[in-house]
Formats: structure tokens, C-alpha cells, sequence
């Protein structure tokens, strides 16, 4: 099953940005797990497009003010939840921010 890890931190998570993850990423991608994944930009970066009665909105920044903020993500596929939770809470950005795991829907559906 394919799971979205959303790594999740407030704007001091910024300094974590290039100390890389300690090794996780080598040992998830030598136990297969890892489908893909990126670290982003700050949000003071990001463009939210909205269409609303056909009329195009463009605004800079996120969509949500909120003082958490995705800073990056990764695609795994594993065999379950727990497993998925198992690899998360490895991430050394769980020792600092939060990361939300989501469920991908794929298409079409099996």
C-alpha cells in the first residue's frame, strides 16, 4: 500500500532544511520503501491558485495560515499502516515537527 508522508514544521524547521535525515533516507531506500519524495520551499515561496465562478485567483503564499507548514514529503509503499507509522516515526523530522501519513488513492482503483 502507498502511503504520503507529509513532513510538517513551523518556520524554525527551516534549519533542518540541509542537515539531510541522519541516515533514514539510506535505510529506507535499502529496505525498498521509498516510491519517491522532495523537500520544498518555504511557504513565503508558494503561488495558490483558486477557480471560483470561472474566474481565476492567484495569490502568493500558502493557501492556510497556520503556523505548521509542509516542508517536504515522501511516497511510500509498504505493507500496512503500522508499518507505515514504524517509518515515520524513524524520520528524524518526528523529533521536531510532525509528519502526517496519508493513504493514496490510486487510479483507477483496484
Amino acid at each position: 500500500m502507498k502511503y504520503l508522508l507529509m513532513i510538517c514544521g513551523d518556520e524554525s524547521a527551516e534549519e533542518y532544511a540541509d542537515a539531510g535525515c541522519g541516515g533514514w533516507t539510506e535505510e529506507m531506500t535499502e529496505r525498498g520503501v521509498i516510491a519517491g519524495g522532495a523537500g520544498l520551499r518555504p511557504p513565503r515561496e508558494a503561488t495558490t491558485v483558486r477557480v471560483r465562478d470561472e474566474e481565476l485567483r492567484i495569490t502568493d503564499g500558502p493557501f492556510a495560515e497556520t503556523k505548521e507548514q509542509i516542508g517536504g514529503f515522501v511516497l511510500i509503499d509498504c505493507g500496512d499502516l503500522d508499518e507505515a507509522i514504524e517509518i515515520a516515526a524513524k524520520h528524524p523530522a518526528a523529533g521536531y515537527g510532525t509528519i502526517e501519513i496519508r493513504p493514496v488513492l490510486e487510479f483507477p482503483p483496484t
